[in-house]
């Protein structure tokens, strides 16, 4: 049983670093004057798609890396609901989650099942 657990874990970290190199190439396309508004151009698509395939030795295609794109865009979005103008707030390195009180997580996870249209 161990045998299965070590994978598993290996496969989350592989996840990880595809994800942060996604981010990087991302990023670079952006600063690279491919992401005009805020969706990549025919450039930026073709070169974000090459590059992430060149890493990862695999053969993703646009519509796996945009709907990639779309959930982390996703996930950003929430990330910035939950702490734009907020003070006293801390961040737990091995959690690597939001430090909040209690009460504070009631608040937000009361506003965002009774009014979800409001946070997207």
């Amino acid at each position: 049983m161990k045998v299965g657990k070590k994978n598993k874990n290996k496969r989350k970290q592989n996840g990880m670093t595809r994800e942060l190199r996604f981010f990087k190439i991302c990023v670079a396309e952006t600063l690279g004057g491919n992401r005009p508004s805020s969706h990549f151009n025919k450039v930026g698509w073709k070169n974000v798609i090459k590059k992430f395939n060149d890493i990862t030795k695999r053969n993703y295609d646009y519509r796996q890396l945009k709907n990639k794109w779309t959930g982390l865009k996703k996930e950003w979005q929430l990330w910035t609901s939950l702490v734009a103008k907020e003070t006293g707030l801390g961040w737990d390195a091995v959690k690597k989650t939001i430090k909040a009180t209690d009460e504070w997580w009631d608040k937000k996870i009361k506003v965002k099942f009774l009014f979800p249209k409001a946070n997207t």
